[in-house]
């Protein structure tokens, strides 16, 4: 069966040089707290929590990993219905700014895993390949 309703055009999250500037900075430091740091001055940057996500699943974690990552979720969530997405279309991994809200469902499909929700890892991990299958090819490795 054909669908004859055209797709939504891609939606692009804005950049935002501040918040970009204060994760490389915790990334230069690699420390906990200097992640901490930037999330916190930057509670709508979806990447911070994505860095913050993973650095907790890295270190077992789970369950603050899982924190991080739906906050980032949320975040993203909500930037995204401010750049016009009606919940369905693309949200293309090539365009940064789009990368952070991905990396965070990326890591909230593998710690709902970790704890055993494996209908929401599964729903996770379905939206990030709705949103573009080449995020989910990147964040898996394949």
């Amino acid at each position: 069966m054909q669908n004859l309703l055209p797709e939504p055009p891609p939606t692009l999250l804005p950049g935002d040089d501040a918040a970009e500037a204060a994760l490389a900075a915790a990334r230069s430091a690699d420390t906990d707290e200097a992640y901490a740091a930037a999330a916190a001055q930057h509670p709508t940057f979806s990447a911070a929590w994505a860095a913050l996500a993973a650095r907790s699943l890295d270190s077992g974690e789970v369950v603050a990993a899982y924190a991080y990552a739906r906050t980032g979720y949320h975040r993203g969530l909500d930037q995204l219905r401010r750049s016009g997405w009606k919940g369905h279309g693309p949200v293309p991994w090539g365009h940064v700014p789009n990368q952070g809200f991905l990396r965070c469902l990326h890591v909230l499909s593998r710690a709902a895993g970790e704890i055993g929700e494996s209908d929401e890892a599964a729903r996770c991990a379905q939206f990030l390949r709705d949103c573009d299958p080449a995020a989910g090819d990147a964040l898996s490795g394949t």
